[in-house]
């Protein structure tokens, strides 16, 4: 996530978020420091994993105070280990321990979703599949969540609704029928969009193709299906696997020769990666 993309994006999000924990003042802290005082504290790995994150990390303090330091180690997309000192913040206390658990939280949660990302990715090696993630994310997480299946391997979908067509069972029905839904698309959309369509049987992806979808997304359907879905749409259309997928079902999914295949589990269900902030001290 480059600057130009911070403040464009995320700075609201982040101004927002400390927010929400700090309402009038952070009155354990400045029960404690009255003034200013020049302070460092280390940031500290408490588990394997794959970091992601740091510029939104060191964005939280830079926004309380534009003076802070931050210097690390480690780059986003590294391997990090426990016990792994990450680096160190420099700056005014009163601003260290007022923007430690909203830096922390943004840290924590964007690198457990890079090291879950790059888990099921390499259950993917060998396959030309590509991993991507969904719409399934955290409410005002998006940016940050996305840019962190980035760093763990992964592909984007589509970001938002104003990002491209995927017309799915309720969209289907709301048009009556796979044919019409992939028309009505087709004279709506401005040109330069494809369009994907859910299927969740052989009958409608025959449909699907016949009326031109670009994509076809295998929604809930057997292996078996899937592996004559994608003889059948070859040639014709890029295929996308859908439907409850995680680290300990995928594997199921490698052969079948999907173009795609898009796991909810990569932003609703990432467990955080353990991070701290330790040994503060005056300097």
């Amino acid at each position: 996530m480059n600057e130009i993309t911070m403040k464009l994006c995320a700075d609201d999000l982040i101004l927002s978020a400390l927010k929400e924990d700090i309402t009038s003042e952070d009155i354990s802290t400045n029960s404690v420091m009255r003034t200013y005082c020049l302070g460092e504290v280390e940031l500290i790995c408490k588990q394997d994993g794959v970091i992601a994150g740091l510029g939104v990390f060191a964005r939280v303090f830079e926004l309380l105070d534009p003076k802070t330091e931050c210097h690390f180690t480690c780059r986003d997309g590294d391997e990090v280990k426990k016990g792994e000192k990450l680096g160190v913040v420099r700056g005014d206390i009163r601003v260290l321990l007022s923007g430690e658990r909203t830096a922390l939280n943004y840290l924590q949660r964007m690198s457990g979703i890079a090291t879950y990302t790059r888990s099921v990715v390499a259950l993917l090696e060998g396959s030309h599949t590509k991993l991507l993630d969904t719409r399934k994310t955290t409410p005002n997480m998006r940016v940050f969540e996305k840019y962190a299946v980035k760093v763990g391997g992964g592909c984007n979908h589509r970001y938002n609704l104003s990002d491209g067509i995927l017309l799915k069972d309720n969209h289907i029905g709301a048009a009556g029928g796979v044919k019409e839904a992939v028309q009505m698309a087709k004279e709506y959309a401005p040109f330069v969009r494809k369009i994907e369509i859910e299927v969740e049987s052989l009958a409608m992806l025959k449909e699907a193709l016949d009326a031109g979808a670009d994509i076809v997304m295998l929604d809930n359907m057997s292996v078996e299906d899937m592996r004559e879905a994608v003889k059948l749409a070859k040639g014709r259309a890029e295929t996308e696997c859908s439907g409850n997928v995680t680290k300990e079902n995928i594997a199921r999914l490698v052969d079948i020769g999907v173009d795609y295949i898009s796991s909810g589990a990569l932003t609703h269900s990432s467990p955080i990666l353990d991070l701290s902030l330790k040994n503060l001290h005056a300097v």
